[in-house]
């Protein structure tokens, strides 16, 4: 293969889980690739798989079948410690209830990934990635101190920290009022650009996923469209 390998490269995924009524299709032989620096979107409405092909794009969701190969490693074909450590290298995560630990405070939240990988500048890398966030005041602040916009801050320098090949980013706004959305938007993608990474985005809003290079549309497990809207 010529060049870096794809960030991205699903092959014939599908999921199934069971529920009381018998197996649920989620994903339908899904197959494909986002390439090294693209910022995609991924649209779709309710129950439609938004979150469930991210879960398994980002390692923390099995396929019941098919391949994926993220940074040029098929991990599904990893064991759990194996997955763990290449997530940990590899892949940053934002969720929409930002996940952050409630008894650490901000720069010990985003220092954990960091003393993981056993950087051994974690706090003085934290601290800077806090500061570019806007949050150099907010160091010693717990999450309950922190306003919804200012977690989910913190969780974006947790994401980017480490610098990993691919962000994930499901429904990073959806938690947050309309004014503190869009300051979260504009952060994901300057950090995006400056970290140079590839974005993977979930979202239900359009306006969102028009700032993506391309929009993927879901629909009961399948990709209907996949649209390119050029640079932003």
């Amino acid at each position: 293969m010529h060049g870096p390998a794809p960030a991205i490269h699903l092959d014939n995924i599908s999921l199934t889980l069971k529920s009381a009524a018998g197996p649920v299709d989620i994903l339908s032989a899904l197959t494909l690739t986002v390439n090294d620096g693209e910022t995609v979107a991924l649209l779709g409405p309710s129950g439609s798989g938004k979150s469930s092909l991210l879960m398994v794009a980002a390692g923390l969701e099995a396929p019941t079948s098919g391949r994926a190969i993220v940074a040029g490693t098929d991990i599904t074909a990893l064991g759990e410690d194996a997955l763990a450590r290449f997530r940990r290298g590899h892949v940053g995560i934002v969720f929409q209830s930002f996940h952050l630990i409630p008894t650490m405070t901000a720069l010990e939240n985003v220092a954990v990934p960091l003393e993981l990988a056993d950087a051994p500048d974690a706090f003085a890398r934290a601290r800077a990635e806090l500061e570019a966030v806007g949050l150099g005041a907010r160091l010693e602040h717990y999450p309950g101190q922190l306003s919804g916009g200012e977690q989910q801050r913190v969780a974006l320098a947790r994401a980017i920290a480490p610098r990993p090949r691919v962000l994930f980013a499901d429904e990073p706004t959806g938690n947050l009022d309309g004014a503190t959305g869009a300051g979260v938007a504009d952060l994901l993608f300057a950090l995006h650009a400056r970290a140079h990474t590839t974005l993977f985005l979930v979202t239900h809003e359009e306006a969102l996923a028009r700032r993506c290079g391309r929009i993927l549309r879901l629909k009961d497990g399948r990709i209907v469209a996949d649209e390119a809207v050029g640079a932003r």
